[in-house]
């Protein structure tokens, strides 16, 4: 299957970068790359992108895309997002087929995470 004209990058702001990028690494392994002070990306996530400096977030509320990652364990990855500083904006629920829950990290964008269920 050709890569052509198929999601490719994601990028978000983030006001504080560093806060960001040391939440991603401890939540979810993720790991960055430096563009000078305010840009940072990430890859092999599934979609790959970065956070540039800017004092917007992303909200879906506010008509932003809400990007989800997926778990295998929906309450333990609830308590690393926790623990890495990440807020839960939106309490675990359920919906045809899953479950999932929403939080912001430290630069204020939203994000979900979701478990496939079958019913």
């Amino acid at each position: 299957m050709s890569a052509n004209l198929k999601l490719n990058y994601v990028e978000f702001p983030a006001c504080n970068i560093p806060a960001t990028k040391q939440f991603f690494e401890q939540a979810f392994g993720w790991i960055f790359q430096d563009f000078g002070p305010e840009y940072t990306a990430f890859i092999g996530q599934g979609l790959d992108g970065g956070f540039y400096q800017s004092e917007l977030t992303s909200l879906a509320a506010e008509g932003s895309a809400l990007l989800v990652l997926k778990s295998d364990d929906l309450e333990g990855t609830q308590a690393i997002v926790e623990s890495a500083g990440g807020k839960i904006s939106t309490a675990i629920f359920s919906f045809p087929g899953g479950r999932r829950f929403h939080f912001i990290e430290p630069s204020g964008n939203e994000f979900a995470v979701w478990i496939i269920e079958n019913t």
